[in-house]
């Protein structure tokens, strides 16, 4: 296995850490625990990414696991902050909706021997997210309007990737 995978893997180990530390108001500092492991493992993207690019260690599980492992980070805690009352469960439906289309569109393209990158819109909506999640987290001023732009943007890269994808998934 590369190492690159092993950091992908790691980064989806810890998420159920980040939730429980997240949801366990017992744990003494435990938002800023949660945010700070957040932040750790958001940044472990661009490592594994770098890493893997740099070694030539591009591989099919990474190329699958590595997206999935950001959706997974951001749906998990998302859905904590929910249950905090942080959030309101209608913009986290609208992002789980819109991982969970693009995944699909992902695995499609794939079975078609396709890849289709990320577009500049997805990764800005990544960034927007990361930052409101740790800014929600953390109960930082603007927190929610970070949100929904990251919303907003979530739903507009979501848009621009399924009309690039449309002719590998439709044909």
């Amino acid at each position: 296995m590369t190492l690159a995978n092993k950091i992908t893997l790691l980064r989806i180990s810890f998420i159920p850490l980040i939730a429980l530390v997240l949801l366990l108001p017992s744990i003494p500092y435990n938002m800023l625990i949660a945010a700070l492991l957040f932040f750790v493992i958001a940044l472990t993207d661009l490592i594994d990414g770098y890493v893997a690019r740099k070694l030539g260690e591009v591989t099919d599980l990474g190329k699958v696991f590595d997206p999935l492992a950001d959706k997974l980070l951001v749906t998990v805690i998302l859905l904590c902050l929910v249950e905090l009352r942080t959030v309101s469960a209608i913009p986290v439906m609208i992002i789980v909706f819109r991982e969970l289309l693009i995944l699909g569109i992902r695995i499609v393209a794939g079975s078609h021997g396709k890849i289709i990158a990320a577009s500049l819109g997805g990764k800005w909506k990544t960034v927007f997210q990361d930052a409101a999640v740790l800014m929600l987290i953390l109960n930082v001023p603007y927190g929610v309007l970070v949100f929904w732009t990251s919303v907003v943007l979530t739903v507009t890269s979501g848009l621009e990737y399924a009309v690039r994808s449309w002719g590998v998934i439709n044909g």
